[in-house]
């Protein structure tokens, strides 16, 4: 078995002061680039972030920062691979239109033809007296939510709203579907938001096909490859970067555990057991249980068919173990929540679920932010 992860006991209890704990990452980038002297770099970006400005990061500390930020993040498994981070540095950019062509340039990247790369892409800054630029999205990819008079959705709950504010600003997504996928609305600085509708084929996306049930492709699935986050807010440096939006690639559960499955999301394990011919008058036979493991069967299948890079849920708790003994071997404490890292699974089938785990302030890291809605 894998050692222990180093959790918050064993991490720095009092730092010398917030700001000193912003700009310490500083120190580790510049060992990395083979500098010697950080305290010069520290002065200079303590002196823009004391005067309300953004700090001057070079492309490479930009780059650390995000990388470092992946590494730190409590809700992620897959932090065995945050050294891998491309991070695109769009700094100068803080206006919509820009923003557009920088974001398809982001999933060209990561798609890499099924071969999913981590990538991230920072704009502009906030500072003291100017907000930075918003990506209204929650995922640069994601289904439109249609909900109907008698409350009913058509397509993916959780963006019934998104959806209305693109309708409102004038997307026509033609003849709705369960799986229309949504424009993008970005707002640039001192701009209104506008509505980008994608151009075809930019997205690319998965049909759901299972191995063994050959009705399954009847039911008329599919989900998108890259799960590129788009609305948390990335700080680094005693600097806020609303818009930064990073992906990894997807592990099978978050489809076919949650996406497809939550009651509150696609709601699929009904009409899979159906199919199956399982018994739903009574929880005892374990109906949920059998349609979601095929249906969790038929994402993975599908995703290894199409080409597109996919970890399953056992694999990816052993990799978090090896991430958390190559922290311990670096001196590092891990901060953690097991209510994310946990698969929604067989999760007692998986390492990590008989690890206690704790969340501490970390920094870079990801932070949700004010919702847009």
């Amino acid at each position: 078995m894998p050692s222990a992860c180093p959790f918050h006991s064993s991490a720095p209890t009092a730092p010398p002061s917030d700001l000193d704990e912003e700009m310490a990452f500083l120190a580790e980038a510049s060992d990395r680039e083979g500098r010697t002297n950080p305290g010069e770099r520290i002065a200079v970006c303590r002196l823009a972030t004391n005067s309300g400005r953004a700090a001057p990061l070079t492309t490479a500390e930009l780059t650390w920062a995000g990388r470092f930020a992946w590494r730190n993040h409590a809700r992620c498994i897959g932090r065995l691979y945050w050294e891998s981070l491309r991070v695109q540095d769009c700094r100068g950019i803080a206006d919509a239109e820009q923003m557009f062509e920088a974001l398809l340039e982001h999933l060209k990247l990561a798609t890499n033809e099924g071969n999913v790369r981590s990538v991230m892409t920072v704009f502009a800054p906030s500072e003291r007296h100017r907000a930075g630029p918003r990506i209204w999205n929650h995922q640069l990819c994601g289904y439109a939510g249609y909900r109907s008079g008698d409350g009913q959705v058509l397509g993916d709950p959780m963006n019934v709203k998104l959806t209305e504010a693109a309708l409102d600003l004038g997307w026509n997504p033609g003849t709705r579907t369960a799986f229309d996928l949504l424009p993008w609305i970005l707002e640039g600085v001192g701009e209104k938001p506008q509505v980008f509708p994608l151009p075809p084929g930019v997205v690319k996306e998965v049909p759901l096909v299972h191995p063994t049930l050959p009705w399954f492709d009847q039911l008329g699935l599919r989900w998108y490859a890259v799960p590129v986050i788009a609305d948390m807010r990335f700080r680094a440096a005693g600097t806020d970067f609303p818009a930064a939006p990073f992906n990894g690639w997807y592990m099978g559960t978050e489809i076919g555990a949650r996406n497809l499955a939550d009651q509150d999301r696609y709601n699929l394990l009904p009409v899979i057991a159906d199919r199956l011919g399982l018994d739903r008058s009574t929880a005892r036979s374990l109906w949920i249980d059998r349609a979601l493991v095929e249906l969790n069967a038929a994402v993975l299948h599908s995703f290894a068919a199409a080409g597109v890079k996919m970890v399953d849920h056992h694999t990816a708790s052993a990799e978090f173990l090896r991430f958390c003994d190559r922290e311990q071997s670096a001196g590092r404490a891990v901060s953690a929540r097991w209510d994310w890292i946990v698969p929604p699974l067989s999760p007692a089938a998986t390492g990590v679920f008989h690890r206690p785990m704790s969340k501490f302030p970390s920094t870079p890291d990801f932070h949700r932010q004010e919702p847009v809605f």
